[in-house]
């Protein structure tokens, strides 16, 4: 009866821990979504970051999968207020004059 008892406080303290930082959240004037994109998104810079410092000839089909995960990665950053991920700006700055020079190849080839 004792465990039961430590189960059930023990789901209701998890219980207040995600209320409360949902709460956090919709206070900072985020939605979960975005919130949960922006995590997402920066795991992704980290891999970005990486691939740009390990790789400077890229295939093609690799330029379009880093300019669509890197579009993907701006979208989610340009929603969540600068402070969250000030601690991430020289990567993303990395990848972003990555994403830029391959852009610029890849408008130089078409003309």
């Amino acid at each position: 009866m004792l465990l039961l008892l430590v189960i059930y406080m023990l789901l209701f303290l998890i219980f207040i821990f995600i209320v409360f930082a949902i709460v956090q959240i919709k206070l900072a004037g985020l939605n979960i979504k975005d919130f949960y994109s922006f995590i997402e998104a920066n795991q992704t810079l980290d891999k970005l970051y990486k691939f740009s410092k390990k790789y400077d000839r890229l295939t093609s089909q690799d330029q379009l999968i880093f300019l669509k995960e890197a579009e993907r990665v701006f979208d989610a950053f340009d929603k969540v207020p600068n402070m969250l991920w000030e601690e991430e700006y020289n990567k993303y700055m990395e990848v972003l004059d990555k994403y830029k020079d391959i852009k610029m190849v890849r408008w130089v080839n078409d003309n």
